[in-house]
């Protein structure tokens, strides 16, 4: 048998969703054994006694932007980012690059700007606009993890929304291919106001109702019922459309849902007027909703956790929070934000590593976010009671703009290995450009 490369051990690692120790042996990039004897002459990292051994996270919803609008992000500094939040698995959105990934030609386009610069590895969703519905196949044969679609304007004019008459086309096309739909589920004839809304909150928000998200999964449940597609929704922060999905679920229906660290740590009541930071689509809302969100979190109605990393540059986030881009700038740190606001509310680390790791990656059929034989080599080492102070200027993402500013975190990522190879240490970045594309 091959000696192992390197052997990582800890008292507490999380292994088949429950704590135990472990040494995990791994060779050529992979997990080779998680117990047993360690040969004479092979590397051995011990970690701390503040330490836990993790797989690497996943993060099923991120815009990296590149190619066309990469001084909003771009593949190297996102990467990095993800890094140095232990996020070892990213699948990137097919907007708000130009072009957007609704052609075989667009993928290969975004693969070529990708190349040499990740630093994790990285998987593409298509997109399902009403463009290129019904040959939605050559995309699928391609490698896409699957396809992304809107039901009300996307905020970029190149990536189209569907109407209910499309949804259902998609969906159509997505159960024959095998494949799944994940929607950014607002239904438009509930969207209020177009253009200016002044510097309060309040008014945004209410420009953005919870029903337009009660209304637009209804519709995409509905659906799911009569073509038998796999369906995602992204982002939920309306914690009054979790009811319905409980049903759709309990039907049997192939529906998962996500929600995002910022729903989970964030109050509409806390957001400062002009602090368009904290602006995204669907809106942050209050902390009653919050409270259902974190029930929904713990009775597993929600199937991931993870970013919806959307920045911009620092200019697009102007005052006015109809003006502004819409998205929050957040890979780096949802772990921390999320363990944070968790343990501040009681909650075990372990309830919230599910969603971080096997779930996202489910969500996108992808083999992470375990510690598992065969599996492949995605190693964090986590502190979970370390606290710091979130400064926006250190961060690797492109544009230092972020609600978490000044915020003080608990949690700190300070090694990873990825494919074995150690990428982040003490939490810096120091080994770019190792991460693959993912088919």
């Amino acid at each position: 048998m091959t000696e192992p490369d390197l052997v990582v051990r800890a008292r507490r690692a999380w292994v088949d969703g429950t704590w135990r120790a472990a040494q995990v042996a791994v060779t050529d990039g992979r997990i080779t054994a998680l117990d047993g004897p360690v040969p004479a002459g092979v590397t051995v990292v011990d970690l701390a006694d503040d330490e836990v051994l993790l797989p690497g996270l996943v993060d099923s919803h991120v815009h990296v932007n590149e190619p066309g609008r990469t001084a909003w992000e771009g593949f190297a500094s996102a990467t990095r980012a993800a890094a140095a939040g232990g996020v070892t698995t990213l699948v990137d959105m097919p907007l708000n690059s130009i072009p957007p990934t609704t052609t075989v030609e667009a993928l290969a386009t975004k693969r070529a700007a990708a190349a040499g610069k990740l630093s994790v590895d990285v998987a593409f969703w298509g997109g399902a606009v009403p463009e290129n519905l019904g040959s939605l196949g050559p995309l699928h044969a391609a490698g896409v993890r699957g396809f992304k679609a809107f039901l009300t304007p996307s905020g970029v004019d190149e990536f189209g929304h569907l109407d209910p008459g499309q949804l259902e086309a998609a969906l159509t096309e997505v159960a024959a291919l095998g494949s799944v739909l994940v929607v950014h589920a607002e239904d438009p004839a509930d969207l209020r106001g177009d253009g200016a809304l002044g510097e309060r909150y309040a008014d945004f928000l209410a420009s953005r109702p919870a029903v337009s998200e009660r209304h637009a999964i209804g519709r995409v449940i509905d659906a799911v019922r009569r073509t038998g597609a796999r369906a995602h929704v992204l982002h939920l922060s309306d914690a009054g459309s979790l009811d319905l999905v409980r049903s759709a679920k309990a039907e049997g229906l192939p529906l998962t849902v996500e929600t995002c660290p910022h729903y989970l740590a964030l109050r509409a009541e806390d957001v400062p007027s002009a602090a368009t930071q904290f602006k995204c689509c669907p809106p942050i809302r209050d902390a009653g909703n919050q409270d259902l969100l974190w029930a929904a979190v713990l009775d597993a109605t929600i199937d991931a956790i993870v970013s919806d990393h959307s920045p911009s540059t620092a200019d697009l986030k102007n005052a006015d929070f109809g003006l502004s881009w819409g998205g929050i700038a957040g890979l780096q740190l949802g772990l921390s934000v999320v363990w944070t606001e968790a343990r501040r509310r009681g909650i075990d680390l372990d309830v919230l590593l599910p969603l971080l790791t096997t779930g996202p990656a489910r969500v996108a059929g992808l083999d992470a976010g375990r510690l598992a034989v065969g599996a492949p080599a995605h190693l964090v080492a986590f502190a979970p009671d370390e606290q710091r102070v979130v400064d926006v200027h250190a961060l690797e993402h492109r544009n230092a703009v972020s609600p978490y500013d000044g915020a003080t975190l608990t949690g700190t990522v300070r090694t990873v290995w990825l494919h074995g190879e150690t990428i982040v240490r003490s939490g810096a970045v120091t080994a770019p450009g190792r991460g693959r594309a993912r088919a």
